[in-house]
């Protein structure tokens, strides 16, 4: 008689195996990991995915998505082509960090109101790491057991939006205060934007506080950081 398997179940593998991908990055992360956490035998999970490879690949392209994840036609998924989990990944970054109104200001010569055009930015890069928070923290966790995905992750994703916004305090250097270097500056920036709206969510003791405030408090004081006062 064929085995029936839940419907659900390969969404929960899914979940429960973010979360130790997460947790103990993907070197440590065992299949008997991810079995203990779902309460099954380890030999169950081979029923849905063929390796570890296979279940880090699907765990990938799963991040952030809200509907529930559907049996595939066949199973277990097999493990993917040699690349083809960074190609996922580099594909993602692409269309995902796509940041019209910083690009939009560093097109403008001149800004009506600097204040009210750095904060559509910090506001596009908060809501912006937000909504793939899971993804951005899983591939940060796993980056220093996986060379390539490093590679990929810091050149293509952190280098690149701090230099944007490198050339962005240059770009409004009348407007902002000066620091003794742009480069700490933007990684400041965007450290604290990262922090908030991505890794608090993992912290050991989090600061429970409402989203919608959460990002409030961190553009406000950025702002405030960055841009000089008015003359009264």
């Amino acid at each position: 008689m064929a085995r029936t398997i839940p419907d659900r179940r390969l969404h929960d593998l899914v979940q429960a195996a973010t979360d130790v991908f997460i947790a103990q990055g993907y070197r440590r992360t065992q299949m008997a990991d991810v079995a203990g956490a779902m309460g099954l035998a380890k030999g169950t999970l081979y029923l849905y995915v063929e390796s570890k490879e296979a279940l880090f690949d699907l765990v990938v392209r799963s991040a952030d998505r809200e509907e529930p994840i559907e049996l595939p036609p066949k199973l277990p998924v097999p493990t993917p082509e040699p690349g083809a989990t960074l190609e996922h990944v580099a594909r993602a970054l692409s269309e995902r960090a796509v940041f019209p109104a910083l690009h939009d200001a560093l097109a403008r010569r001149r800004a009506g109101d600097v204040r009210l055009e750095l904060e559509g930015i910090l506001r596009e890069l908060y809501e912006t790491l937000a909504r793939n928070r899971t993804g951005l923290k899983l591939v940060d966790r796993c980056a220093s057991d996986y060379p390539d995905l490093a590679a990929l992750w810091f050149g293509r994703g952190r280098e690149f939006l701090l230099a944007l916004l490198v050339q962005y305090l240059g770009h409004r250097k009348n407007h902002i205060r000066p620091f003794p270097d742009a480069a700490v500056a933007a990684r400041i920036v965007l450290e604290t934007l990262v922090f908030w709206a991505v890794h608090r969510h993992w912290d050991l003791a989090p600061q429970q506080v409402d989203e919608r405030v959460a990002e409030d408090t961190v553009v406000q004081f950025l702002l405030d950081g960055l841009v000089k006062e008015r003359p009264s």
